[in-house]
C-alpha cells in the first residue's frame, strides 16, 4: 500500500503538510483495515459460525499436520486434513491399515476435535 500511496501525486498546499500526513495514515489505516476484515470475512463464507472458529480449526489442522509429521507411525506428507468447526477430515495415501488408523488416532487426540472423518485411503 505504501508504494501506491508514494507514486500518487499528492497536492502540495502550504502549511497543509499535517493534513496531508493525517490524511495519508488514515487512508493507509483505512486500506490495511479493510484487508484484515476481508480476509478473516472468508470464513464466515466457508460456513463457519465466526473468524474464531476459523482461527481454532487453523490451530487444530495445524496440530494435527504437525503430529503426523513427527510420528514415525505416519507419512504426514501424504495426508491430507481440513477442519470445519471442530470436524477434521482426513484424506490421502496410506501404506496400510496400521497407518490409516495412527492417523485418525493422532486426530483424535488434539484438544478441540470433535469428530474425525478418515477418508484415507490404503494404497499398498
Amino acid at each position: 500500500a505504501g508504494a501506491i500511496l508514494s507514486s500518487f501525486n499528492w497536492p502540495e498546499n502550504p502549511g497543509a503538510g499535517q493534513h496531508d500526513m493525517n490524511f495519508r495514515s488514515m487512508l493507509v489505516s483505512a486500506v490495511m483495515a479493510f484487508a484484515v476484515l476481508t480476509t478473516a470475512g472468508c470464513s464466515v463464507l466457508r460456513d463457519q459460525e465466526t473468524t474464531g472458529a476459523f482461527i481454532d480449526d487453523t490451530a487444530i489442522t495445524t496440530q494435527v499436520k504437525s503430529q503426523m509429521l513427527g510420528s514415525p507411525e505416519v507419512a504426514g506428507t501424504s495426508i491430507s486434513v481440513e477442519t470445519m468447526n471442530g470436524t477434521v477430515m482426513l484424506s490421502g495415501f496410506a501404506k496400510s491399515t496400521t497407518e490409516k488408523d495412527a492417523a485418525e488416532r493422532i486426530a483424535r487426540g488434539v484438544k478441540g476435535v470433535k469428530t474425525v472423518k478418515n477418508q484415507i485411503v490404503v494404497r499398498p
